[in-house]
């Protein structure tokens, strides 16, 4: 008669019913048939069910966010973010991660402004360009017409393309760890700035799990830039220390 486990798991190879109470398994089978009946005889002493003995008191119902990030530099004193400020940041950032991708098709259907021209993926340069604009990536000054962000005569070439969904959208996974690249290898040499900063939240919301290798390796690499640029700045009231905070966040909640 077959077990309920032959039910489930089909026996691969025929195996006769002989009687395993006289198989030794302390000695090592002479031939295929004695291996088989000191497997049969292991299967047989094995229970139907096994329950995890799991203690209740290492339960938490709520997981903290504060997960450690290997080679990041610690947080100056006072600098350090608190546990509800990140969990609020966690959960808005899930909220935009579920919206990008239930909206994704739509924006992605929707027809881009004629100056809205995206580089070519290998392009490294002309990603830069595209997403911080000439002005940051040439290190110029901005200019009061600059800074007018939401004028209709505004120049994206020179202050850069937002984030757009319409935009962010069209981007396979590939394409959104591939600038993602090209802005952390400008990171690394340069200050942070606001047009960094909101091209990286918009490119972590459009990752989606699994992530790629190279997408897990960068995002932890950005998490140390973040971290080390933080450590540089003396006062804990600078308009870039919640931003660096944010992006260290939220690559602990992604990776």
């Amino acid at each position: 008669m077959k077990s309920d486990a032959e039910d489930l798991m089909p026996r691969l190879l025929p195996v006769e019913e002989d009687d395993t109470e006289d198989v030794d398994p302390s000695i090592v089978p002479r031939n295929p048939k004695e291996y088989l009946r000191q497997v049969q005889l292991e299967a047989s002493r094995c229970p139907d069910v096994v329950v995890a003995q799991i203690d209740p008191k290492k339960l938490k119902k709520k997981q903290t966010v504060n997960v450690s990030l290997s080679g990041c530099h610690a947080a100056p004193e006072g600098f350090s973010p608190s546990l509800s400020w990140q969990r609020q940041q966690v959960s808005n950032f899930s909220t935009v991660r579920q919206s990008v991708n239930k909206h994704r098709q739509h924006w992605k259907m929707q027809t881009l402004d004629e100056n809205v021209i995206m580089p070519n993926p290998d392009d490294e340069e002309g990603w830069k360009k595209f997403c911080l604009g000439e002005n940051v990536y040439c290190e110029r000054t901005l200019t009061h017409d600059d800074n007018e962000s939401m004028s209709p005569s505004v120049d994206y070439v020179k202050v850069g393309f937002p984030p757009l969904l319409s935009i962010v959208s069209r981007f396979s996974q590939v394409l959104v760890t591939t600038v993602l690249e090209h802005l952390i290898s400008w990171f690394g040499e340069r200050d942070f700035c606001p047009e960094l900063g909101r091209w990286l939240y918009a490119l972590l919301a459009c990752l989606e799990k699994p992530l790629l290798p190279e997408a897990h390796s960068l995002i932890r690499q950005l998490a140390r830039r973040c971290s080390e640029v933080r450590a540089k700045i003396e006062s804990k009231e600078d308009e870039n220390v919640s931003a660096l905070n944010l992006l260290i966040c939220l690559v602990a909640r992604l990776v």
